[in-house]
């Protein structure tokens, strides 16, 4: 590197992830003080350039130069394994059965972002700026993804790294935090830190990055000034390609109970509270037979506290007013006769599946809701998930291995896996959190083909109800009042 302005220098990339090309021949230079976009649909290679660039991949062939700047002050990769990653590590650290109160806070918003040091100027203005001053005294066990989002940001920042990088920092963020979000890239961009944001779509380029490197199927498909490469036809054919068809839905699989008379789920006055924080209150919603639900509202309002309540996941259900298919909890039930009625996808089960697992074997996990096959299956199991697969026009995935998918396309089997069973309610919890348009698209009209196709009712659990499929006839939203959320439960 001769030009004392470069900050690094990919050269003949080459990266291998679990026996599939990830990165192929990529060769890429970034400028310091640069701000460039890295766009690519779901399995391009995006994550895999963070990775190298960030040093947690290694295993790499080519050459990766850095500047003495870089060197000095290294790279900080704002990303969604990230906040995984200090979520795992604090429950590992969880003493709350040890504790006479039997609640363990947890790590402090504070502690994660200062880390030590103490606050200053800049630890002032970015929680300002990102509005969560609210939450730094709170664990991250009882703070939203797109607070973490922003929490992992201020403590990026605040290392004063040579290469900020953000994966899809929109992601998962209501409408006042992307606003926010979109305030702090701005502020951003307007300086001399050198960025690198990753994004699925065209529409998530920030106006204000000065270059754009588009990956297809871990290559460099082209790079140069946005608006060039924004109004590219092989890019826009890219990232908008033409979507499968899907054909008739196979035959319900035998269900082992009764449906009940009355609704599904119905719950009279709840509330729940932890300590001093009030997360649910006065809470009333009635889900009948063919409905079908969108639960949205802005982070860290109480959805997923909800759905613990009415998956049995959560012990606060107890002694209050919930009916969970015709019984009241509480009354007798297992947890596993009330799990069984629902299919459930959302990222966190798309990442804890095992590694070699066939696609097939994932699908059939759905039938004796595991993550991974550790009871005797056969052929009837086999010939339904197939059925499953063909019938969400991926038919042909069955033999390949889980993990070799992209991300859109383990989203996809993840569905046919929750399916599988035929159960009464399919639980979708921010499906579409980390796709890109085309799989966005595909997986709302696989919902709505099964909506309209067989007895299953959806609830499809979102930050806004804006992304929703167009079966639902019922919102359930959190709005903001004076006691933190109010619950508005409106009937089409």
């Amino acid at each position: 590197m001769t030009d004392q302005q470069t900050l690094l220098e990919l050269r003949d990339i080459n990266l291998v992830y679990r026996a599939q090309p990830a990165l192929r021949q990529l060769n890429w230079t970034l400028q310091s003080g640069q701000h460039w976009a890295c766009v690519g649909p779901n399995g391009s290679g995006k994550t895999s350039l963070a990775r190298i660039l960030s040093h947690q991949a290694t295993h790499f062939s080519g050459s990766y130069h850095s500047s003495p700047q870089l060197l000095a002050n290294g790279v900080a990769y704002v990303c969604f394994e990230q906040a995984q990653a200090l979520c795992a590590r604090d429950r590992k650290l969880d003493d709350s059965e040890y504790r006479a109160d039997a609640a363990d806070p947890g790590t402090r918003v504070r502690d994660i972002i200062l880390d030590g040091k103490p606050a200053d100027e800049q630890f002032q203005a970015w929680i300002t700026r990102l509005r969560i001053e609210h939450i730094l005294d709170r664990g991250l066990r009882y703070i939203s993804t797109g607070e973490m989002r922003k929490t992992l940001l201020v403590r990026a920042l605040l290392s004063n790294p040579a290469l900020l990088i953000l994966d899809s920092p929109l992601d998962g963020l209501d409408h006042a935090s992307q606003q926010a979000m979109h305030s702090a890239i701005e502020a951003l961009l307007e300086g001399q830190q050198s960025l690198l944001i990753l994004c699925r779509q065209l529409e998530d380029i920030p106006r204000g990055v000065d270059r754009v490197l588009v990956l297809d199927d871990g290559q460099v498909l082209c790079q140069g000034e946005p608006d060039a490469v924004m109004e590219s036809a092989e890019v826009q054919q890219l990232l908008a390609p033409p979507l499968p068809p899907f054909t008739a839905l196979p035959s319900p699989a035998p269900r082992p109970y009764q449906l009940p008379q009355g609704p599904l789920l119905e719950l009279r006055d709840v509330g729940v509270r932890y300590g001093e924080l009030t997360v649910l209150q006065q809470l009333n919603w009635r889900f009948d037979r063919h409905q079908h639900c969108c639960v949205s509202g802005p982070n860290g309002c109480g959805k997923t506290t909800l759905l613990s309540l009415i998956t049995g996941d959560n012990h606060k259900a107890y002694g209050q007013d919930i009916t969970l298919f015709g019984r009241k909890r509480g009354s007798g039930e297992s947890i596993w006769e009330i799990k069984q009625k629902y299919g459930q996808l959302d990222t966190q089960l798309q990442l804890n599946f095992a590694r070699s697992m066939k696609v097939v074997e994932v699908v059939v996990s759905g039938f004796f809701d595991s993550v991974g096959l550790f009871d005797d299956w056969g052929d009837l199991q086999r010939r339904g998930a197939e059925a499953w697969l063909t019938a969400l026009g991926i038919g042909d995935l069955a033999s390949h291995s889980y993990d070799t998918l992209s991300f859109g396309l383990q989203r996809m089997v993840l569905l046919a896996r929750a399916m599988v069973k035929s159960p009464l309610i399919l639980l979708l919890d921010e499906p579409t959190l980390g796709l890109d348009g085309s799989h966005r698209r595909r997986l709302l009209q696989a919902i709505d083909h099964i909506a309209a196709h067989s007895d299953t009712q959806i609830i499809f659990v979102s930050h806004s109800a804006g992304d929703i499929p167009a079966c639902i006839n019922q919102q359930l939203r959190f709005e903001p009042s004076a006691e933190g959320f109010q619950v508005i439960c409106e009937n089409r």
